[in-house]
């Protein structure tokens, strides 16, 4: 920080000692230097505030304030609960694009317009990795043309632009906030999260309840869909580049959902500042691990090797921020069909033949089991990889309820179900019918006997369900 502020001193230093070098007084050139500051920024106040009304006017009239009801299943029993959030509408014939956090387990969306009618919204389609979802409003009346907002080029954003953070913040309804691009390339991935895209980082306010609207340039156009807001910081949100958005609504409207390959590949950058990891290579990006039973591993790639061509087609990723782009491009292959990568094993360059699988969803069923007191949920290596190193995919405890049946057997959250009542759990549907045959059984002593795994450790847990309320 030091050495900023003496940068910054410095150059204010030159260009003092430049204007006293053109002969002027000390008082004059003080002087001058006060007009020149004083008239420009009354002008740029009144030109920034009519690109504020400007951009306001086109893109206020699409905002949408959303009141999902969401089921909540943390608690190992199933809560509804209304969240607030926001969203913009892209389509005169009411499309709207929100987050798909702000809709997840969603049982009913209401969205208020800017006219102040509340109308229900239904869900096309969501894509939790790039946390962007899709909403058609119901109920208009015929032939209604309503007013929407149009996209922008994100590519086309400099650091240091003004835009605007347009939503609801804890519930207020259409709200402002002026502030700058901070960094147009944030990279905010983890496994199975954010991998395919970098962010617009911004210092306007964005707060819960500005989740899914937008982020507006002077234009009036929205240049990204805003998301997270980092806590404890002042000033520091995040925006999805609206060139994401408009492929993953693209995608949304065409299968209601968004399919993308699945090789197995875990990668890092060549220069790895996080890790200390520095590869002395030009092109390239690195294998940092390959996922067991996967497409690559049984290609034959192994940790530590390059890739370096994907179809012919060189890729590189110097720094994380480049990572999405071959993150897209290894997501975008063709699923089941073989395709060529090279890969740099050493000093050797080496073709390998991949078959790419679908790549598995986030959004998973989940399902109370309400007489023995917990909740269940699906998982696969993307959703919950810590728990897909000790099965790869399955059906985990979600929530247990305190004090009820499965707490006090011992029953505890991230908990793998392997079988219950003698039969083996797969899915949630086998999980629903070994629920409905334990309590179709007659007798007085209700006990249901479930083999759990925990980490590495595998054991019986018997639920005593006598004292629990009927259904």
């Amino acid at each position: 920080m030091g050495s900023s502020h003496s940068r910054l001193w410095l150059t204010s230093s030159i260009v003092v000692c430049a204007t006293v070098s053109l002969g002027l007084g000390a008082g004059a050139a003080v002087a001058q230097q006060r007009t020149a500051d004083e008239q420009p920024s009354e002008h740029a106040v009144a030109q920034l505030r009519r690109m504020i009304e400007h951009a306001k006017q086109r893109v206020y009239p699409a905002l949408v304030f959303l009141k999902p009801i969401q089921e909540d299943i943390e608690s190992g029993e199933t809560r509804k609960r209304e969240v607030l959030g926001s969203g913009v509408i892209i389509t005169p014939d009411g499309l709207v694009v929100t987050n798909h956090h702000v809709v997840e387990h969603a049982v009913e969306i209401r969205a208020v317009l800017s006219d102040r009618r509340q109308l229900p919204a239904k869900l096309l389609g969501k894509d939790p990795e790039t946390d962007l979802a899709l909403l058609q409003l119901e109920g208009l009346r015929p032939d209604e043309q309503l007013p929407y907002a149009e996209f922008a080029d994100s590519d086309r954003l400099s650091s240091g632009d003004f835009v605007m953070a347009m939503g609801s913040p804890f519930g207020f309804e259409r709200s402002i906030s002026l502030g700058i691009v901070s960094n147009t390339r944030r990279y905010m991935g983890f496994e199975g999260r954010y991998v395919f895209n970098t962010f617009i980082q911004t210092d306007a306010a964005i707060n819960p309840g500005n989740s899914g609207g937008p982020l507006v340039d002077v234009y009036g156009r929205v240049v990204g869909i805003n998301t997270l807001a980092l806590r404890g910081g002042d000033g520091i949100g995040f925006a999805i580049p609206s060139n994401t958005v408009r492929d993953v609504v693209q995608r949304l409207r065409r299968d209601g959902r968004v399919i993308r390959a699945y090789t197995g590949l875990r990668l890092q950058p060549l220069r790895d500042f996080r890790s200390n990891t520095f590869v002395d290579s030009d092109v390239g990006v690195l294998v940092r691990d390959v996922a067991q039973a996967s497409p690559a591993q049984e290609a034959g790639i192994r940790p530590g090797d390059l890739l370096v061509a994907v179809r012919g087609e060189t890729v590189t990723a110097t720094y994380v921020e480049d990572l999405p782009a071959v993150e897209r491009l290894l997501a975008d292959l063709p699923i089941g069909e073989s395709v060529e990568l090279t890969i740099r094993r050493g000093s050797e360059n080496l073709t390998v033949t991949l078959v790419p699988e679908e790549r598995g969803s986030l959004d998973l069923a989940y399902f109370e089991c309400k007489r023995w007191g917990f909740t269940a949920k699906e998982y696969n290596e993307f959703s919950e990889p810590t728990l897909s190193f000790y099965k790869r995919r399955g059906v985990f405890v979600s929530g247990v309820k305190y004090g009820g049946p499965g707490y006090r057997a011992g029953l505890r959250e991230q908990d793998i179900l392997l079988e219950v009542a003698g039969r083996t759990i797969e899915t949630i549907d086998d999980l629903k019918t070994a629920y409905e045959e334990a309590l179709a059984k007659k007798g007085p002593r209700k006990r249901v006997l479930l083999r759990v795994k925990r980490r590495q450790f595998v054991m019986p847990i018997v639920v005593d369900y006598s004292r629990a309320s009927e259904d």
